[in-house]
C-alpha cells in the first residue's frame, strides 16, 4: 500500500472501493481502510455497517446474526459477540 501522505482525497476514495469490492478481505484490510478515511477525515457511510466495530471483521452469515427489532437492525458478531445496533428508516404510508 503507498503512504498516505501522498495520496489525495479521491485516490483514498477509490481505495478504499476497490478493498471493499473483493471478495475476500480481511480484519487488517479494514484497519487499514478505517484509518486512511480517518487520515482525510472521510466518511465510510454505509461501508461501516459491512464490518464490525470492535474485531473488523466484515460480516456475512457465517460469522454474524441479523435480527431486526422494532426499528433497529440488531447485527451481533460471531467472533467477539460485540453487538451493532443501527436504526432503520421509517417510511410513511
Amino acid at each position: 500500500m503507498i503512504s498516505k501522505k501522498n495520496l489525495s482525497k479521491k485516490d483514498i476514495v477509490l481505495t478504499i472501493e476497490n478493498l471493499f469490492s473483493q471478495e475476500r478481505i480481511i480484519s487488517a484490510d479494514i484497519k487499514k481502510i478505517k484509518r486512511l478515511a480517518m487520515s482525510k477525515n472521510i466518511k465510510l457511510g454505509s461501508l461501516r455497517k459491512k464490518f464490525c466495530e470492535k474485531c473488523y471483521s466484515l460480516f456475512n452469515s457465517e460469522n454474524s446474526k441479523t435480527r431486526i427489532r422494532g426499528n433497529f437492525k440488531i447485527v451481533r458478531c460471531e467472533n467477539c459477540n460485540y453487538i451493532s445496533r443501527w436504526q432503520m428508516q421509517r417510511f410513511k404510508k
